[in-house]
């Protein structure tokens, strides 16, 4: 049995380390000169830099699974939850989110009360959503921005529900499916009607961080990966020119040379497996096509601490899209993580939506944070990491689409997915597909 795993992300190199695990070697191909798709990690001026993601949840089993299994669990550390502050950018000044609230919905009555955040007929809508009863039957697929605003009304959608899930999926409450990206608050609505109601009962004292990473950065995640599939696993660095299916398998090429496999598991984004199943196999490809994927930026910038005009607090601050120029996000390393900047550094990390190339992007960002947190000064370092096409959109229909493709692989018996395109963006989701991938290609 031969085996080949399209894409070296961490989806990629998870199929790849369970397979080997179990004794399986495999092939993997990456197009990119190293491996770890979008988990980056660089030292920077005595910073430690993320290029992609900083952390992963911790309410999520699989990563904390595997980063045991590698051997790597005295290097984890977790978010500084007791400093542990968002802001939102209201009218041109920062406005601290209301305590209580969990993820977007609710919790305790006085902090709505007080925020300046939301007006008295926003918080009167969300007082009254207490009392919201359980619907006589479950609700098809809508929108977050429908659900959240049938809740709470059309100001928490703007200013809770867009910032946050901007910050994370990198997508609008209009577009997003809330049974794909927010299930949990479906089922809770369905029990409880009332969300609030419903995350009170549920509630559990918190007993660890909610965000967890590594000490030396999530690099050293997939670098851990990487020399554990060392004797198993033949790592080739080219991209995928097509796949073609045999009568008993399938064969890839790759810069000319042709590459035989009983079995393939693309782990790289539904897009690109979109272009290559699109030869043999175009309703496949039509299906994994059909799920929207945005692009994204990141600006690393380190500062001395004299750069500001008053000390930064909290996590870091999201602009609602009604407020929003360049920035989507801003976030302050130091104070989420230890281990991430000396104490003569101030390290920030920006969000950007899409791929913006032009001269004055740094300018403008820095005029942004200027007039939001008083920076005075210039960065001493800057990172700038462009991610075309690399943010799933779980759209509204997505479980659906999710389905017709699953259905379609049946019809092509030893291909399999794995990647963030599907059952969820965050890296434990991505290992959990990559461990399923693995053990369907070794059955």
């Amino acid at each position: 049995m031969s085996i080949v795993i399209v894409g070296g992300g961490i989806s990629g190199l998870s199929t790849a380390y369970y397979l080997a695990k179990a004794g399986v070697p495999s092939t993997l191909i990456e197009k990119r000169a190293c491996l770890g798709g979008v988990i980056q990690t660089e030292r920077i001026d005595g910073c430690l830099v993320e290029a992609g993601p900083d952390s992963f949840l911790s309410a999520k089993p699989w990563a904390m699974d595997l980063i045991r299994e590698l051997g790597l669990e005295g290097e984890v550390i977790g978010s500084n939850d007791h400093l542990r502050k968002i802001f939102i950018r209201k009218r041109g000044r920062l406005v601290a989110m209301p305590d209580g609230l969990q993820f977007l919905v609710p919790t305790k009555i006085a902090p709505i009360l007080a925020t300046p955040l939301l007006s008295w007929g926003a918080k009167a809508c969300i007082g009254l959503e207490w009392f919201r009863r359980p619907p006589a039957e479950r609700r098809p697929d809508c929108s977050v921005a429908e659900f959240v605003g049938g809740h709470y009304g059309q100001e928490a959608v703007e200013y809770l529900a867009e910032p946050l899930l901007a910050g994370v999926y990198g997508g609008t409450p209009e577009a997003l499916s809330v049974s794909s990206v927010l299930p949990r608050f479906v089922e809770i609505e369905s029990q409880y009607g009332s969300l609030s109601k419903g995350m009170l009962a549920e509630r559990r004292a918190a007993t660890t961080p909610i965000f967890r990473t590594l000490k030396d950065g999530l690099g050293s995640l997939t670098s851990a990966l990487a020399r554990s599939i060392q004797s198993k696993v033949k790592i080739i660095h080219g991209e995928v020119e097509t796949i073609e299916r045999l009568a008993h398998g399938y064969r890839l090429r790759v810069a000319g040379d042709w590459i035989a496999a009983s079995r393939v598991a693309l782990a790289c984004e539904s897009h690109a497996s979109a272009w290559l199943t699109s030869a043999f196999d175009p309703v496949l490809a039509e299906h994994l096509a059909g799920i929207p994927y945005n692009s994204s930026t990141v600006i690393a910038m380190g500062f001395d601490p004299a750069s500001f005009s008053r000390p930064l607090q909290g996590f870091g601050f999201l602009i609602p899209r009604r407020e929003r120029k360049r920035l989507v996000a801003c976030t302050f390393m130091a104070t989420k993580f230890p281990f991430r900047a000396p104490e003569n550094r101030i390290l920030l990390r920006c969000f950007l939506g899409g791929v913006p190339n032009d001269e004055g992007l740094l300018p403008s960002v820095l005029e942004e944070l200027r007039e939001t947190i008083g920076l005075t000064g210039d960065p001493l370092f800057t990172r700038v990491y462009r991610w075309p096409r690399s943010m799933a959109q779980y759209t509204v229909g997505h479980q659906d689409r999710v389905a017709a493709i699953e259905l379609r692989l049946r019809q092509n018996l030893g291909l399999y997915l794995a990647g963030n395109g599907y059952y969820g963006i965050g890296i434990p989701d991505c290992i959990r597909m990559g461990k399923q991938a693995a053990e369907s290609l070794r059955n």
